[in-house]
């Protein structure tokens, strides 16, 4: 008796699970109508916030670049500013280099002990 009895209960529970009234169905629908707009809108609302981060992202790296560049361009312009007066003192040095050597070589000619060490020292 006990066995059927089980039966029986455990046939009811299942035939209740079973039976589903359209209207059950609709509000069912409906909710998963209701969740499909929310996870669209959601994805519109993730699309945008990526393209906001890639422009930002895009800025960014174009502040920094141009940093990069400006920094560059200002190193480069500040040493050739530092290392002209170094080039113009010696092109004076070597100016002046050339105009003794050509003092000697002419004083050279007239006294032969100098020509000598000139030779010597590959001056001449």
């Amino acid at each position: 008796m006990v066995a059927v009895v089980s039966i029986w209960v455990s046939g009811k529970a299942q035939e209740r699970e079973i039976v589903i009234t359209g209207r059950e169905i609709v509000e069912r629908l409906t909710r998963l109508e209701e969740g499909q707009k929310r996870l669209e809108d959601g994805q519109r609302q993730l699309g945008q916030r990526l393209d906001e981060v890639r422009e930002f992202l895009l800025w960014g790296f174009g502040v920094t670049f141009a940093g990069i560049f400006a920094l560059v361009g200002f190193v480069l312009w500040d040493r050739r500013t530092a290392l002209a007066p170094a080039v113009r003192r010696i092109e004076e040095l070597q100016e002046r280099e050339r105009r003794l050597e050509a003092a000697l070589r002419e004083y050279a000619a007239k006294a032969p002990e100098l020509a000598e060490a000139l030779k010597r020292a590959g001056l001449m």
